[in-house]
């Protein structure tokens, strides 16, 4: 499966990596694609949640726009 988020704040690679990061520690993600300019994050997968991805995204320090 595929799913799209945008997340809100990333200002830079540094913003870009940690947000990779979190992401790709939730179990049953295969891959994560940040577009820093518009926000955009595609995560590829499966069996992982919505709720998980936004988890991942605060504890980075970032919020997925709802």
């Amino acid at each position: 499966m595929t799913k799209n988020y945008i997340v809100e704040g990333m200002t830079c690679d540094h913003c870009k990596a940690s947000v990779e990061e979190e992401i790709s520690e939730v179990m049953g993600t295969q891959g994560v694609d940040v577009d820093l300019e518009s926000g955009r994050v595609t995560v590829t997968g499966e069996g992982f949640s919505d709720d998980d991805i936004i988890a991942a995204v605060k504890e980075a320090g970032y919020a997925v726009k709802q």
